[in-house]
C-alpha cells in the first residue's frame, strides 16, 4: 500500500475509463482499417466524449454516456474524413469491450485480500459498465459498480461522488479514489476522498489546491 496515505483506507473506488480500461484500445484494435488518422481519431473521440458530459452537467441536463460516446465518435469521424465510416459499428462494439490494463486484476485482488471494499464510480451508464467489466473478467473483483446515472449528473459534480459513500457506507476520508484523469482527481479531492492519480503518461500536474494524496505510474503501486 502507498506509504504517503494520510490514514489506512477502508475502500478503494476506481474511475473506469482510462483508469481500469484503456479508452484507446477500441481504435487500436481496428487501427489498420482506420488508417493513418487512428491516433487523432481516438484522441478526438475521447476529448469530445468528456466535453459533452461537462457541458450537459453545467447546463443542468443529462443524457446517457453511451449516447455521448456515439455522438463524440460521429464528430471525430467528421473531423477525419479520410477514415471510412464503415468502421463506426466496429469501433462502437469495441468500446463496449475495452481492454483492461494488464495490472488491473492483480491490483483489485490485492486490495480485496487486505480487506478493502472495491468499486467503480463512472460516467458510464450501467449497460456500458456491465459489458466492460464482464468482457474484462472483473465482475467478481468488484463489490460495487456505480454509474452516475443514478444521480443524473456527470463527474465532477459532487452529487456524482456522493453516490460512493451512500453505496459503500464508508466515509469519503476513508476511501481511496483512484483515477487517471486529473480533473477527476480534482473533483474527488474537493469532495473529501483520498485521491490517487494514476499518471501513466507522465503529464504535468494541474488544479492547484485540489491535489492527489499520491501519484503513481500504474495500479501496481496500490499493492506494492
Amino acid at each position: 500500500m502507498i506509504a504517503a496515505l494520510p490514514r489506512p483506507p477502508r475502500a478503494a473506488v476506481f474511475d473506469a475509463y482510462g483508469t481500469l480500461f484503456d479508452v484507446h484500445s477500441a481504435v487500436s484494435r481496428h487501427a489498420a482499417q482506420v488508417g493513418p488518422d487512428a491516433a487523432r481519431l481516438s484522441e478526438l473521440w475521447r476529448g469530445k466524449q468528456l466535453e459533452y458530459s461537462w457541458v450537459l452537467s453545467l447546463a443542468g441536463r443529462y443524457e446517457p454516456f453511451w449516447t455521448l460516446t456515439e455522438r463524440a465518435l460521429d464528430h471525430a469521424l467528421a473531423r477525419c474524413p479520410g477514415v471510412d465510416r464503415a468502421v463506426r459499428p466496429l469501433l462502437l462494439e469495441a468500446y463496449r469491450a475495452l481492454d483492461a490494463y494488464p495490472e488491473v486484476p492483480d491490483a483489485l485482488a490485492g486490495l480485496r485480500s487486505r480487506g478493502l471494499a472495491t468499486g467503480i464510480l463512472s460516467n458510464g451508464d450501467p449497460g456500458m459498465l456491465g459489458a466492460a467489466t464482464a468482457s474484462a473478467g472483473l465482475t467478481g473483483s468488484l463489490d460495487h459498480v456505480i454509474s452516475v446515472e443514478a444521480a443524473g449528473v456527470f463527474k465532477t459534480d459532487p452529487r456524482a461522488y456522493a453516490l460512493v459513500p451512500a453505496a459503500l457506507g464508508v466515509a469519503p476520508e476513508d476511501t481511496l479514489f483512484v483515477s487517471s484523469n486529473r480533473w477527476d482527481i480534482a473533483g474527488a479531492a474537493a469532495f473529501g476522498f483520498m485521491p490517487v492519480w494514476v499518471n501513466r503518461a507522465g503529464l504535468p500536474d494541474e488544479y492547484p489546491g485540489l491535489e492527489p494524496v499520491a501519484t503513481v505510474a500504474d495500479l501496481r503501486a496500490l499493492i506494492g
